[in-house]
């Protein structure tokens, strides 16, 4: 792991749902700067484990700490504005609006004008809003959308659809990314582009970066260190390598009668 403080930490977080515990005792303390990665098989926990981190959760027990503050408990709108984002499996963009005004929509949360002052011609608000826009515009040319701002969103292909939504987090100006399974649906030329547009954004916007993905070449080819999650419990950490041949991990996605007979 790298010697970078932490920009990202839990500790003993724990949720649960009635008689079921979704995720136990989960640990990890993400360095500043580092593209780290959540693995695990299908409902082990990881979405639970970021809706917890943004916000949408509030854990049973344990704390989440953003460049050693707490905010455990914080609406997502107060998570966000504390500098963390985040993507979703399932893409959620304004899908009647704009490719531009879903990057604006971002962006609204780091506004100091109120929603009804635009109305008044407030000379301020004014050009908040025009500096909004800009700034949209140039997320949007760093992410190869430029020339389909006045495209509406749902007719992009997939491919920029993923992109889109992760330029409107972009807007919200944060130190912390999350990407919920950013390469789903993706062919391999994409995502081979996706794994490099990952680390041009870390590098370009000063970001760290935690991913849950499916496919390990993503995973293996973007990631410094890896957490594996089965049935809510971290079972396994290290480098892409100690996780490529890790046996825990290789029985959780494959079976112990595989462990046994590989």
């Amino acid at each position: 792991m790298s010697a970078n403080p932490p920009v990202l930490e839990t500790r003993e977080v724990t949720i649960r749902f009635g008689g079921l515990t979704a995720v136990s005792n989960f640990n990890i303390s993400v360095p500043k700067g580092s593209i780290v990665g959540l693995i695990g098989p299908n409902g082990a926990g990881k979405t639970t484990c970021f809706n917890i981190i943004t916000g949408f959760y509030k854990p049973t027990q344990g704390d989440v700490f953003l460049e050693g503050k707490r905010i455990t408990g914080l609406p997502p709108h107060k998570v966000c504005e504390e500098g963390i984002a985040r993507t979703f499996q399932n893409i959620r963009l304004f899908y009647n609006e704009t490719v531009l005004q879903n990057v604006m929509i971002g962006g609204f949360v780091r506004q100091k004008s109120h929603w009804w002052m635009p109305p008044l011609l407030i000379p301020s608000c004014t050009r908040e809003e025009r500096e909004l826009r800009d700034r949209a515009m140039a997320l949007l040319d760093s992410v190869g959308l430029g020339k389909l701002a006045g495209e509406i969103s749902s007719s992009l292909p997939y491919g920029a659809q993923r992109r889109l939504e992760i330029a409107r987090a972009l807007a919200t100006k944060p130190k912390f990314l999350l990407l919920d399974e950013p390469a789903a649906g993706m062919n391999p030329q994409e995502s081979q582009e996706l794994m490099d547009f990952i680390k041009r954004i870390r590098t370009d916007f000063d970001l760290t970066i935690l991913l849950i993905e499916h496919d390990m070449k993503v995973v293996m080819g973007v990631c410094e260190h890896i957490w594996v999650l089965d049935y809510g419990i971290l079972i396994a950490e290290g480098n892409p390598e100690q996780i490529r041949t890790n046996p825990k991990v290789i029985e959780a996605y494959l079976g112990e009668e595989a462990t046994q007979n590989a």
